[in-house]
């Protein structure tokens, strides 16, 4: 019952995190945009009220006209939209399904024994530690040296920096798929952070002045805006940390956390070219196709290093007298039983039936034949962190009887 339940406290805080992450993201991408896109206002009417730039589009049928106020408007409207809760909701429901697929689970999904052989609530704690220092250290470098000469420049290569050695500490400490999604996670957590502790404080403080009748302080916006920034180039990164459990390969490499690097810098680099080519159309900067570029050939090096080797096919044995070797026999159930008894009943057995699924009869894997070579052999996700020990032998055996028809006599 507990493993179903989970089942779907997984399926339903998943349901939800998507959806509050396509809202945030989606917002998010949408303000970059229109900062880029916004050009002086042309009305005179405008320009006293200290517009600094405007923007005409069409969606929907509608025509728009959002503006931007080089500081505060002239007076406050009676409604004001604040975007806040996409950010805490996307993390709270992440965290939530963080909890309950890794955390609720620890020895099973985030400890991988021949990384780290830890207890438990040690894993659980360091993994969380990693959301609070990354957060702590990110933060300070935005303090130290976000508003010196090249600040943004300089904060670029420091945060890159942590980023890789939280990466390869991650990977090195934990099983390879809750490493990735960890990483992802500490990023994330800044990400909201930033929204939290810095861009709407620093909202409520000028509208708190302008109520006051007092002058708005202009760093708070420079503050706010500095750390969305940070936010966007986020967002493919952590995009791919969130997508990489589903595929294996690249977890499961032994070098997972160079391809974890990687793959997160060429996010980040794509993300740039988008957030200049509204400039770009406008003439206020150079064609950011390089860095498309960059970021395309860093996922093109990593697919042409990841590709599996392929062995040349060796000719068939011959007997003494010339003729072909006969033919292996077909792999049936009596050969795969030992096998799954071995390796899988632990978790899909009599005893425990991990997402609802067991496989000690002769029916059921033939019912879930299909299941059974996806996850043991073409993804290799089974067993979880191969915890019982599996070998490449066995894989190719699971291989050849599910070749064979998959039997189950």
């Amino acid at each position: 019952m507990e493993s179903y339940l989970l089942d779907w406290a997984n399926l339903l805080l998943r349901w939800v995190h998507v959806i509050t992450a396509i809202a945030w993201v989606g917002s998010s991408f949408y303000f970059v945009f229109l900062d880029s896109s916004l050009t002086p206002p042309v009305d005179d009417d405008l320009k006293k009220q200290g517009v600094s730039g405007e923007l005409w589009a069409v969606h929907g049928g509608g025509f728009y006209h959002p503006v931007k106020f080089a500081g505060a408007p002239p007076q406050l409207p009676k409604h004001l939209h604040w975007f806040f809760w996409e950010s805490y909701s996307t993390w709270i429901s992440g965290f939530a399904l963080f909890t309950v697929s890794y955390l609720w689970s620890a020895s099973t999904y985030l400890i991988d024994k021949s990384r780290m052989d830890w207890a438990p609530a040690t894993a659980i704690v360091v993994a969380l530690g990693f959301l609070v220092v990354f957060w702590l250290l990110y933060d300070a470098i935005c303090r130290v040296f976000g508003q010196r000469k090249k600040g943004d420049a300089i904060v670029g290569a420091l945060v890159f920096v942590l980023v890789c050695v939280a990466s390869w500490l991650a990977c090195h400490w934990f099983a390879g798929r809750a490493a990735f999604l960890l990483v992802g996670a500490m990023i994330a957590t800044a990400m909201s952070a930033n929204v939290f502790f810095w861009i709407i404080p620093g909202q409520r403080k000028v509208i708190a002045q302008m109520k006051a009748g007092q002058p708005v302080d202009p760093i708070h916006g420079k503050r706010g805006k500095q750390r969305s920034v940070h936010n966007t180039y986020f967002t493919l990164p952590v995009l791919f940390c969130m997508l990489s459990n589903h595929y294996s390969f690249t977890w499961s490499h032994p070098q997972n956390w160079l391809i974890l690097i990687l793959m997160m810098f060429a996010g980040a680099s794509i993300r740039q070219f988008f957030v200049m080519r509204h400039g770009w159309k406008l003439g206020r900067n150079a064609h950011p196709l390089p860095y498309a570029l960059v970021g395309l050939a860093v996922i093109i090096g990593t697919i042409v290093g990841l590709k599996p080797s392929v062995v040349p096919a060796t000719p068939a044995a011959s007997t003494a007298a010339g003729a072909p070797a006969p033919a292996a026999q077909p792999v049936g159930y009596d050969q795969l039983q030992p096998v799954l008894a071995q390796r899988c009943y632990l978790c899909h057995g009599e005893q425990v039936q991990m997402k609802n699924l067991r496989v000690d009869s002769p029916a059921a894997v033939q019912q879930h034949a299909q299941a059974i070579y996806q996850q043991v052999v073409v993804q290799k996700l089974m067993p979880m962190n191969n915890a019982t020990g599996i070998t490449d032998g066995e894989r190719a055996l699971v291989k050849r009887w599910f070749e064979d028809g998959a039997k189950a006599q």
